[in-house]
């Protein structure tokens, strides 16, 4: 037990990290105006108009870091400071939401995976724990049979977020991929500007990473849990 609080202590310092130095980048970035003057909506929309979507609309969403694609309503949703800014941070942003417009446009199938999983894992995601829980309490109150099959049910839940995260991976460094492309090839952005929009995604999928690596880590645990039980 000792070694997975040490795992997940790591873990959450390696989060901190990545979410300090995803805000650091970002704010560095922002300084970095763009030559073109684009601004975070007008590099979406010409990203969308470039690869022939006309039925997805740019909007603005409170918040920051809140940037993201709604498949079901068709909008790019990006945050106040993207949406407005004119600088290497917004263009990268932007074109990322784009790139996940794109994936749903081509129907690529990583992102058809993870949206026919979203119904499910948002139920399973919600309740695992409390499975979970109410399982070991089982086990403890000598009802020992229902308890175990009341947390293996807990940790399949658990286990459907797990892979939802693994399954982002390849979807979020794709649309990343796709974004960075456009960047170049359409020459929206200079050769330093392009540095910094990698760079500021690069981080961006890291945030992504940490978080399947915790679930991976916290799913084991509980698998060591049910087998040591049983």
């Amino acid at each position: 037990m000792m070694g997975y609080y040490l795992l997940i202590g790591l873990i959450m310092l390696a989060s901190w990290y990545v979410s300090h130095k995803l805000k650091s980048k970002f704010k560095k970035y922002s300084e970095v105006h763009l030559q073109n003057g684009m601004s975070g909506k007008e590099v979406a929309e010409k990203m969308l108009a470039d690869h022939g979507i006309t039925d997805v609309k740019v909007i603005s969403t409170p918040g920051q870091l809140t940037d993201h694609y709604h498949p079901t309503k068709k909008t790019i949703n990006l945050s106040e400071s993207v949406y407005n800014q004119r600088n290497a941070a917004a263009a990268a942003v932007a074109a990322h939401e784009c790139g996940h417009a794109v994936q749903h446009a081509k129907a690529y199938g990583w992102l058809k995976m993870r949206s026919t999983l979203v119904p499910a894992v948002s139920v399973a995601s919600r309740f695992s724990h409390l499975v979970i829980i109410g399982g070991l309490l089982l086990m403890m109150m000598s009802l020992s049979g229902v308890g175990q099959m009341v947390l293996l049910g807990g940790i399949i839940m658990f286990g459907m977020g797990t892979l939802f995260s693994f399954i982002t991976l390849p979807v979020e460094y794709d649309a990343s991929n796709r974004a960075l492309a456009w960047l170049k090839t359409e020459n929206i952005v200079t050769s330093e500007e392009y540095k910094h929009s990698e760079d500021a995604l690069k981080w961006a999928a890291r945030t992504y990473v940490v978080a399947a690596i915790g679930s991976l880590a916290t799913l084991l645990y509980f698998i060591g849990i049910f087998l040591g039980r049983d």
